[in-house]
């Protein structure tokens, strides 16, 4: 069963940071753009963290005892590298206790560039048998890449909640994650969803190439 939040339905601060996300021209601003990648994740984390278990706990403060409610436990955040690290920071910085999981994957096309496939080449995660699974990564195309890491590194754990964080989808990509994953519970935050991918999987109007745009052009 696959729930989808789009958080661009109500209107928020969240809106405007989405909208300078996408401005090629600020754009231009490499710092600016991881920052609003940050604050993104940032924003999703806080939504996020209203579905978790919560209790009761005394603080000590300097004139007495406050009982405040707290998350009775911390989430695992996965990402994939590396347009997804500055929307994992974000994400750190609201669950600062959390453990993190890192995969490396990416599109291979052939040598006519015509056909591609997503392949995954590297782990690095703690266990997550019954943990509260977090995957972001600010787009969401195909969904395969998505899936394939989600398969991964569901191999031999089972999480007890998963939760996927993406800033833009397209809407065949999140049509395909429902279709493959309609056996597990998954919760989908959006931030904006757009209707339009082209043949070589581009998101449009979509945010250009994150990674590129967060950390300069790869080879």
């Amino acid at each position: 069963m696959i729930r989808i939040n789009n958080l661009e339905k109500t209107d928020s601060v969240f809106n405007q940071i989405m909208a300078e996300l996408r401005d090629a021209t600020i754009q231009q601003d490499r710092m600016r753009f991881r920052r609003n990648l940050e604050r993104i994740g940032e924003i999703m984390a806080y939504e996020i963290s209203k579905t978790f278990e919560y209790d009761d706990e005394e603080v000590q403060t300097p004139l007495g005892i406050k009982e405040i409610r707290t998350m009775r436990e911390q989430p695992v955040i996965a990402t994939i590298l590396r347009a997804g690290l500055p929307f994992h920071n974000g994400m750190l910085s609201m669950f600062d206790h959390a453990d993190s999981a890192f995969i490396a994957a990416y599109r291979k096309y052939d040598k006519n560039e015509e056909d591609s496939e997503i392949r995954v080449e590297y782990y690095s995660s703690p266990n997550l048998e019954g943990r509260i699974l977090i995957l972001c990564d600010p787009l969401l195309a195909t969904g395969e890449s998505i899936v394939k890491t989600l398969q991964g590194l569901m191999e031999e754990e089972e999480p007890k909640q998963i939760h996927i964080a993406v800033a833009v989808a397209s809407q065949d990509g999140l049509d395909y994650v429902k279709r493959t994953m309609s056996r597990q519970p998954v919760t989908i935050w959006v931030g904006s969803i757009d209707e339009e991918l082209t043949a070589r999987a581009y998101v449009v109007p979509g945010m250009g190439d994150v990674g590129d745009l967060a950390y300069g052009e790869k080879r």
